[in-house]
C-alpha cells in the first residue's frame, strides 16, 4: 500500500492492516467488513456520533463507553467489536473513517479486487450497480468493489473514484465548468 504523509492516514492504514490479518487469521474478512460497514453507516447518519470521534473534549474512557454501547446496540460483536473498543481506548477514533476505508481497500486487493467510491445524486437500484460495476471492470482490468454514496447537491450523475483517477460526470460539475466558460466569454 502507498504510503501517504498524512499521520491520520499513516495511523489508520497500520490500523487497518493490523485488522484485516486478525481477520485473515480468524477466517472472518466478510463479517469484520460487514460490521465495519455497518458502523460507517451509522457514522454517516449520525452527527453525535461524528461528534464523539472527532472531539478531543471527550475522556478515552468516556468514548470508549460510548463506543461499545454503540457497538453492542448495533450487534458489531467480536473482532470488529473489540477493534472498536481498542481504538477508542488508543485516543484514535478520529481515524476510524481512514481506517475503514483502508480496511475496504486492503480487503478488495486480498480478493483480486479494485475499490471505487461511487457518489451518486440519487440511490443506485441493484440493476444500475451491477451494470456500474461491469462498465468499470471494462475500465480497471479487474472486479471492483464499489462503495456507494449519496450527494444530492451533484443534481445528477455520478463522481467514481478509482486509486487516483476521478472520473466525474455530475451535473454540477458541467453547471460549474458552463458557467466558467461563459464569464470568459462574456
Amino acid at each position: 500500500m502507498a504510503q501517504s504523509s498524512s499521520p491520520i492516514s499513516g495511523v489508520a492504514e497500520r490500523y487497518a492492516g493490523s485488522l484485516f490479518e486478525l481477520a485473515l487469521q480468524a477466517n472472518s474478512v466478510a463479517k469484520v467488513e460487514a460490521d465495519l460497514n455497518s458502523f460507517a453507516t451509522m457514522l454517516e447518519g449520525s452527527a453525535d456520533l461524528t461528534r464523539l470521534i472527532n472531539s478531543p473534549v471527550f475522556s478515552s474512557e468516556d468514548q470508549a463507553r460510548a463506543i461499545a454501547a454503540i457497538a453492542d446496540k448495533a450487534g458489531i460483536t467480536g473482532l470488529t467489536g473489540n477493534f472498536l473498543r481498542v481504538v477508542a481506548q488508543n485516543r484514535r477514533l478520529f481515524a476510524i473513517p481512514g481506517m475503514i476505508k483502508a480496511f475496504r481497500q486492503i480487503a478488495a486487493e486480498h480478493r483480486g479486487e479494485t475499490a471505487a467510491e461511487v457518489t451518486s445524486a440519487h440511490a443506485l437500484t441493484a440493476a444500475q450497480q451491477t451494470e456500474l460495476k461491469a462498465a468499470l471492470k471494462s475500465v480497471a482490468g479487474k472486479d471492483v468493489a464499489i462503495t456507494v454514496t449519496v450527494d444530492p447537491s451533484l443534481l445528477g450523475g455520478l463522481v467514481v473514484k478509482i486509486g487516483s483517477r476521478q472520473i466525474d460526470t455530475s451535473l454540477k460539475t458541467k453547471l460549474n465548468s458552463l458557467k466558467l466558460a461563459l464569464k470568459e466569454v462574456g
